[in-house]
């Protein structure tokens, strides 16, 4: 298989459907919103755009099956399945506000080869597959050469539905203020991760997060040089509750502040 072909292809779909997001943006109304749990929102903009996804998609790999956030598709593949998130930071795109993005990973077996991520207010377009370079809009980049955490701005998601371990998130988030340069909370899970991997930021946690959340990042930060784990250090980030990106250089130091709360 030709990860870089394949990854080409994807991109020019996230593009094409980006354009529809993008028209989309501030004609949302309130008919549009189905309520799946406390704070937790899809519209039909999220819909729409996940099946153009997953047509496309389908076509780019006929034998693919599907995990993604809004069901549009419930076909699972014997090698590959796109994971696919249509419209991540679907609370900004409510309101108004970026950013937001499609993010799309591809999984050959059990393991992740190829991940993009497209932020259509930006038009910027990060990607990466397995053994090659990590991309923002064709031009190569790697993960930040901080390593500190007195150096480093971090990034976050607050909780919204699961408030399990509020208490412990918000001890981490008070010592992680104190320590670092800053604390940022964007609203799009995969546009922090995005960040994280071209340097803009020097990491992130979060918890209760979903395999679309975190898919298309994970290819992207590992192929440009960062490190992937759940709050222990652990392998258990794609179907796991926690989830921390980092450069590499700070993983260790960042870990041990968490595993002060958690």
């Amino acid at each position: 298989m030709n990860y870089n072909d394949i990854t080409e292809s994807v991109i020019l779909l996230t593009k094409e459907t980006g354009l529809f997001l993008k028209s989309m943006t501030g004609k949302i109304t309130e008919g549009m919103i189905e309520t799946k749990g406390q704070m937790d929102f899809v519209t039909d903009v999220d819909k729409k755009t996940e099946q153009l996804l997953l047509d496309g998609l389908a076509l780019i790999i006929p034998e693919s099956g599907f995990i993604a956030e809004e069901g549009t598709y419930t076909h699972r593949g014997s090698v590959y399945n796109w994971i696919v998130d249509p419209l991540d930071g679907t609370t900004n795109f409510i309101h108004g506000v970026s950013p937001f993005c499609i993010s799309i990973a591809l999984m050959e077996n059990e393991e992740l080869v190829i991940g993009v991520i497209y932020d259509p207010i930006r038009d910027e377009c990060f990607s990466a597959f397995k053994n090659g370079p990590a991309r923002l809009n064709g031009k190569t980049f790697t993960t930040s050469k901080r390593n500190s955490l007195n150096q480093a701005l971090v990034a976050t998601g607050f909780p919204y539905t699961d408030f399990s371990l509020v208490d412990a998130y918000m001890g981490s988030f008070r010592e992680l203020m104190e320590c670092t340069h800053g604390i940022r909370r964007l609203g799009s899970a995969a546009v922090d991760l995005a960040y994280v991997a071209c340097g803009r930021y020097d990491a992130f946690w979060e918890y209760h997060l979903k395999p679309w959340d975190v898919a298309a990042g994970i290819v992207i930060i590992k192929q440009a040089g960062g490190m992937v784990s759940d709050f222990h250090g652990g392998n258990n980030y794609l179907f796991g509750e926690t989830f921390v990106a980092t450069n590499s250089l700070i993983h260790e130091e960042f870990l041990n502040v968490l595993k002060k709360y958690f």
